[in-house]
C-alpha cells in the first residue's frame, strides 16, 4: 500500500507539469476521422505514470529482484520507447506491430515467459519449445493491441488497467509472488493518479507510452498468473482450477473487443486491422451514454467477470469459458438490439414531427 501510494503521489505531481510542457511544446494528439476527440490534446500520459511506477519500485525492490527480472524489466521499457517514439514521430501500423517483436521476443526467449501446455483444457502431448515460443509470442502481442485499442475513451483504458491490474496484484500477494504483486499495484497507482486527468473531459491522453506498456504488463502478468496457478497445489485456498478462463475473465473487455471487431470485420469482408468505430465503446456511446458511464458499464462487466472467477474457482476451463463466451454474446445482442430500438424511436420521433 506504501509504494502503491507513492507510485500515485510521483504520478499525480507530475502530470500537471507534463500537460503544461506538452502544450507548450506542441506535442498534441489531433483529431481524426476514426478518434472520437474533437480538439487537439496532450497525448503523453504514460510518461508521467512510468515515472511514477519507476520511483517507487526504485525504493522498494532490492537490487537482487532487478537482476532477477532484469530481462522483464528490459522488455518493458523497450515497449514504452516504442511507444514514446509512436507518439512523438508516428509509426505506421505495420512499422509499429513489426518493432513490438523485439521486447516481445526478449520477454519469452530470455525472460521464459511462456505457454508451456494446454494446462489440461485439452488433453495434449508435450509442446515441442519453436511452437511454445510462437504461441506465447502470438499472445502477447494479440494482447498487448487488444488493450491498445480499448484506449478511445476517456477513462477506458485507465479504468480497466486499474480493475486488471489490482485483481492481478492482489492474487500475486495472496499467494506470496510479492514482487510481480507490487509492480501490478503500483501500475494500479500510477494509473489511479492518471485518471484524476484523463476521466471526461480529459486534459491528457494515455497515448502509446502508457497504452503499449500497460498491455505488454497485463499480457506479461496473464500468463505469469497461468503458469504460476496452474503449479499451485490442490490444497490452496487461492489455486483457481480454471487457470485459462480465469486469466481470460481479467483481461474480457480487450478480449472481448479484440475478438468482437475482428470479426465483424472478417464478415464485411475487411482486413482485421481496418480501424472503424465498432468498438465496445463506440456501441455505448451509439445509445447516447456518457464517456463517463459507458467507462463504469465496461468497468462493471470486468468486475462480473473477475467475481465470477472467483466464485467458479473450483469449476474448470470446460465448464468457465463457456459461460464467459456466453455472457459476451448476451451483452453484444442487448447493445445491438437496443440501438435498433433506438434508431426505430428516433425514426418514429422524425415522422411524428
Amino acid at each position: 500500500m506504501l509504494y502503491t501510494a507513492i507510485s500515485f503521489l510521483i504520478s499525480f505531481l507530475t502530470l500537471p507539469v507534463l500537460i503544461k510542457l506538452l502544450t507548450q511544446w506542441k506535442l498534441l494528439d489531433s483529431p481524426g476521422k476514426h478518434k472520437i476527440h474533437s480538439q487537439f490534446k496532450p497525448s503523453l500520459g504514460g510518461v508521467a505514470v512510468l515515472l511514477g511506477v519507476g520511483f517507487s519500485l526504485l525504493l522498494a525492490l532490492p537490487l537482487s529482484e532487478w537482476l532477477t527480472q532484469k530481462y522483464f524489466f528490459i522488455s518493458l521499457l523497450l515497449m514504452f520507447l516504442i511507444g514514446l517514439r509512436d507518439d512523438v514521430l508516428a509509426l505506421t501500423p505495420r512499422q509499429k506491430l513489426v518493432s513490438q517483436f523485439l521486447p516481445v521476443i526478449l520477454l519469452v526467449v530470455l525472460n521464459q515467459t511462456t505457454i508451456n501446455s494446454s494446462y489440461g483444457l485439452f488433453d495434449l502431448p508435450a509442446i515441442p519449445t519453436p511452437l511454445i515460443w510462437l504461441l506465447s509470442i502470438f499472445t502477447l502481442i494479440i494482447l498487448t493491441n487488444a488493450y491498445n485499442l480499448i484506449d478511445g475513451l476517456d477513462g477506458l483504458a485507465g479504468t480497466i488497467g486499474i480493475v486488471s491490474l489490482t485483481a492481478f496484484g492482489v492474487w500475486f500477494y495472496l499467494v506470496g509472488n510479492f514482487s510481480t504483486s507490487l509492480i501490478a499495484l503500483t501500475f494500479a497507482g500510477a494509473l489511479l493518479a492518471f485518471l484524476f486527468f484523463n476521466w471526461q473531459p480529459s486534459k491528457i491522453f494515455m497515448g502509446d507510452t502508457g497504452a503499449l506498456t500497460i498491455g505488454f504488463l497485463i499480457s506479461y502478468l496473464a500468463i505469469t498468473f497461468v503458469n504460476v496457478n496452474y503449479r499451485l497445489p490442490e490444497s490452496s485456498d487461492y489455486k483457481m482450477k480454471a487457470s485459462i478462463a480465469s486469466s481470460v475473465c481479467v483481461a474480457i473487455i480487450p478480449v472481448f473487443d479484440t475478438l468482437r471487431v475482428i470479426i465483424l470485420r472478417l464478415r464485411q469482408g475487411l482486413s482485421p486491422f481496418h480501424a472503424d468505430k465498432n468498438h465496445l465503446h463506440h456501441q455505448f456511446l451509439k445509445l447516447g451514454f456518457s464517456h463517463a458511464v459507458s467507462v463504469l458499464f465496461m468497468a462493471s462487466i470486468n468486475l462480473i467477470m473477475i467475481l465470477l472467477a472467483w466464485l467458479l474457482r473450483k469449476q474448470n476451463d470446460l465448464l468457465i469459458l463457456p459461460i464467459v463466451i456466453a455472457i459476451c454474446l448476451i451483452i453484444n445482442f442487448v447493445l445491438k438490439k437496443a440501438q435498433q430500438a433506438k434508431s426505430i424511436t428516433h425514426g418514429a420521433a422524425d415522422q411524428n414531427h
